[in-house]
């Protein structure tokens, strides 16, 4: 169900802006891109290099900085405030809620006598709960999902189809797990005999903490010892790979298809760019920044941003991709020295 509509004034209170208008009262029925928003909708502009989108707007309300300038011809309203896209953020989840749970239970779902499910859970069609799960009050179960022995999950979970939570694994509260992925599943633990590989049995657990948001087809292994953590707030993208007793640090961001070797400790607020990968039993700062497709083979000891590979600091990844293509020249220089 979508949020009704608002008053312009309204949403300069939701956002905490500074509203520009003729009149207060106009709504605004939901948000849109620069280019495609209707008069009774919003949008944002966060970057001037859209200022031709900018003055072909249609749209009703556009969220901006307070330096920005307003086209001459423009009819729309102004809300002026530090973070547009903030403010953006916080409108769409006005008009687009997170699902509320309906307290249904599908006839379909298998569930275990001795699992426990609170007030208000939401359970879809053809999904399994194993014996001793616990689901907190207000959580929505897809249809499908696969709920180990054991298994806890906090108030107001949403676990979306097909989701696959393998025992022992726990949830915090507000956690959401996009389709396919798996949390719990063994951790690659191998030991080479000379002759051949002996599986190591992981017997740790995935402890998931408060306001985690983890993406579709994603996976997060189970330790092999002590448990793989992910910090409350962190937020991984889809196609994410998380090894055995990985410590991801509070709100910390991983883009899509990035990889951490196991035993690996991350920092609070850490970021990862697309398919960066990060070698086993590494540490990285708090505030680290690890760019699209680096390799991080060993520690990051002090925030900033580190590139390429093996990973250094970025700047210095900058000069030598500079260099990079004047090498034959250069070279040629050196050989004619001779």
């Amino acid at each position: 169900m979508t949020g009704l509509a608002l008053s312009l004034a309204e949403i300069a209170q939701l956002v905490a802006g500074e509203l520009h208008c003729d009149d207060p009262n106009l709504l605004i029925e939901g948000v849109q891109t620069l280019i495609n928003a209707a008069p009774s909708q919003a949008t944002f502009l966060s970057n001037m290099k859209y200022k031709t989108d900018l003055e072909l707007s249609q749209a009703g309300l556009v969220l901006m900085t307070p330096d920005m300038p307003v086209p001459e011809q423009a009819r729309y309203a102004v809300i002026r405030l530090k973070d547009p896209y903030v403010g953006f953020a916080k409108l769409q989840r006005y008009f687009a809620p997170q699902p509320v749970s309906t307290g249904q239970v599908h006839v379909s779902a298998v569930i275990d006598d001795s699992a426990i499910l609170a007030a208000d859970v939401q359970v879809d069609a053809l999904v399994v709960i194993a014996a001793g799960a616990e689901l907190g009050a207000g959580s929505i179960i897809g249809a499908g999902c696969i709920i180990g022995e054991g298994v806890m999950l906090g108030e107001g979970c949403l676990l979306h189809p097909r989701v696959v939570l393998e025992p022992g694994t726990i949830l915090g509260k507000r956690v959401i797990v996009q389709a396919g992925a798996v949390l719990g599943s063994d951790g690659f633990g191998f030991a080479w005999t000379g002759e051949s590989f002996l599986k190591i049995p992981q017997v740790g657990r995935v402890v998931v903490h408060d306001d985690v948001e983890i993406g579709a087809n994603t996976c997060v292994d189970r330790g092999a010892i002590d448990d793989t953590v992910i910090g409350a707030g962190a937020k991984l993208d889809n196609l994410v790979q998380i090894g055995h007793n990985v410590q991801v640090g509070e709100k910390s961001v991983f883009a899509g298809q990035v990889g951490i070797s196991g035993s690996t400790v991350i920092g609070r607020g850490c970021q990862f760019g697309g398919q960066a990968g990060v070698a086993g039993h590494v540490h990285l700062a708090d505030g680290a920044i690890i760019g699209a497709k680096a390799g991080v083979i060993s520690d990051v000891k002090q925030a900033g941003m580190v590139s390429g590979f093996p990973a250094v600091p970025h700047r210095h990844w900058l000069k030598a991709s500079a260099l990079f293509d004047r090498l034959p020249v250069i070279w040629n220089k050196i050989k004619h020295l001779g």
